[in-house]
């Protein structure tokens, strides 16, 4: 039985959707038939949950997104450490989940699997547990997120990529699709070939989210001390901290570099 003291007044539920009485639905959200929404979940303001979507325990939907046939939001952890823990899935406001993306919610590793706002994940699109990805990101059809995978903002995964547990993806990177990730991609650069390897920076990217000439000439002189310049990696932001005037650019590609946990993917 539906606790109708949890759902705002403009809220539509197809009669045969089946809503837990703890679920708090939000203003302005539609929920289509064979839905199954759980206990635990909150669903925010505008949002429409498509045919057959089912939304387990502990999900937290942002307004004004749209989750389409077949999704499958906040499922136990295909993770064997996982023994029942309480954990949360998060998904920020105007994002696109398309048909049968799977999203598996946290583990005690980081307690909460995160999405972030104005994301769209195209079909068939997994993301394990523990995943945190940002905002403004694009995962093509078939891409998959091992475990504990970090995705920062307006990063975008082409088709049938895979990516290795614990990788991070940094920021306006550009990863081609069938790819397969096995280190660490850097921010504001493409990848592509096999193995996944450095193939310039995302130049036409960087234009039409209106950085400068000026910032991205300084982001190719970057890279090029670590990836064209014949010197261990190490070497190369010694020297790019010592020559290169301080920007937000120079100092997210350091601390990204510095903080890789599985090191960085090769030049070409």
């Amino acid at each position: 039985m539906i606790n109708t003291t949890n759902i705002a007044s403009t809220a539509k539920i197809h009669r045969y959707a089946e809503v837990h009485p703890d679920a708090i639905i939000g203003e302005g959200v539609v929920i289509g038939p064979f839905v199954t929404i759980d206990q635990d979940v909150i669903i925010g303001d505008g949002t429409k949950i498509e045919t057959n979507a089912v939304i387990y325990e502990g999900t937290r939907i942002g307004s004004n997104c749209r989750i389409f046939p077949g999704a499958v939001i906040g499922a136990v952890p295909q993770d064997l450490k996982f023994i029942g823990e309480h954990t949360i899935t998060e998904i920020g406001n105007n994002t696109t989940i398309r048909e049968y993306v799977t999203i598996n919610r946290g583990t005690i590793a980081e307690g909460k699997t995160v999405i972030g706002s104005n994301c769209l994940l195209m079909a068939y699109v997994h993301v394990a547990h523990d995943c945190i990805v940002g905002d403004h990101v694009i995962l093509v059809n078939n891409v998959n997120l091992a475990g504990e995978v970090r995705i920062e903002d307006w990063a975008i995964l082409g088709g049938m990529t895979g990516v290795h547990q614990f990788c991070s993806i940094g920021k306006h990177a550009m990863v081609s699709g069938g790819s397969l990730v096995r280190k660490d991609i850097p921010p504001y650069i493409k990848a592509g070939r096999e193995p996944v390897s450095y193939a310039g920076i995302n130049s036409v990217g960087l234009r039409r989210r209106n950085f400068s000439r000026e910032t991205i000439h300084e982001i190719q002189d970057i890279y090029r001390f670590i990836y064209q310049k014949g010197v261990n990696t190490s070497d190369a932001l010694a020297i790019i901290e010592k020559e290169m005037t301080a920007s937000m650019e120079r100092d997210e590609i350091l601390q990204f570099i510095r903080n890789s946990k599985r090191g960085i993917i090769p030049g070409i």
